[in-house]
């Protein structure tokens, strides 16, 4: 999967000055590699990680063993956020790297004592947190409630607001996927992807471009076949 580096402050989600310089005055730069795992779902969780370059695949494994594809992560993403504040923590999700880059560690408790004598901070972490765990929570429900074909629909709208470029004809994902790609993000096989796409492209819904990216002719069309609630851009989105 090679993805373009687009920056998640396009998402509304981008952090403040003043919590992104406690981040690197308590944070060690660690170099990652392509291939290699920041953690994996059930580790003992003592760091959360800012993306300083980068790409960052989070996934959760089901109780079969089918990988689940939940988030797409560049630069200045944080994760690992959701074990702040609570007690024993442990991952929940695995993250692997899909681009060699760089990140910072910080240490979460080191972290938690510095946002408890900082109140405006805290609260920016407590929203940040929240934010994350709706995503999660909105992510899940497309997969539970609107069955295979919802699931693709509502990964294809998430692409769209985290990687979609403007053209004349549609929203262009900048990004190359394979179908197989896109059947870990809506937790069913390549060959239910491939039959939903192609009745998608009879429908002249979306193109497929030489270059594997896709061309979204009608997003609204999406959108109204899923019940679209028009989720902000925070939450509806893949990074």
């Amino acid at each position: 999967m090679q993805l373009s580096s687009i920056g998640n402050d396009q998402n509304g989600e981008a952090i403040s000055e003043d919590f992104r310089d406690l981040l690197y005055t308590i944070g060690n730069q660690k170099k990652v590699e392509k291939d290699s795992f920041i953690f994996h779902e059930g580790m003992d969780a003592h760091e959360i990680y800012l993306i300083k370059s980068g790409i960052i695949h989070i996934s959760k494994l089901s109780s079969d063993g089918k990988e689940l594809s939940l988030r797409i992560c560049t630069s200045n993403d944080i994760i690992g956020e959701l074990t702040l504040f609570t007690d024993n923590p442990k991952y929940f999700l695995s993250s692997r790297v899909i681009k060699s880059g760089e990140v910072l560690a910080i240490n979460k408790e080191t972290l938690e004592k510095e946002l408890m004598n900082n109140g405006p901070l805290a609260i920016e972490a407590m929203k940040w947190t929240s934010n994350h765990m709706r995503k999660f929570q909105s992510k899940i429900r497309d997969l539970l409630l609107n069955g295979k074909k919802g699931a693709l629909y509502s990964t294809l709208i998430r692409f769209s607001n985290s990687f979609g470029v403007n053209q004349t004809n549609g929203i262009l994902i900048d990004m190359p996927l394979t179908n197989q790609e896109l059947a870990k993000f809506c937790s069913c096989t390549r060959e239910s992807v491939n039959r939903m796409l192609g009745d998608l492209r009879k429908l002249d819904i979306i193109e497929m471009q030489p270059s594997k990216k896709i061309l979204i002719k009608d997003l609204e069309y999406l959108k109204k076949e899923n019940g679209c609630e028009n989720c902000p851009i925070e939450i509806c989105n893949i990074c």
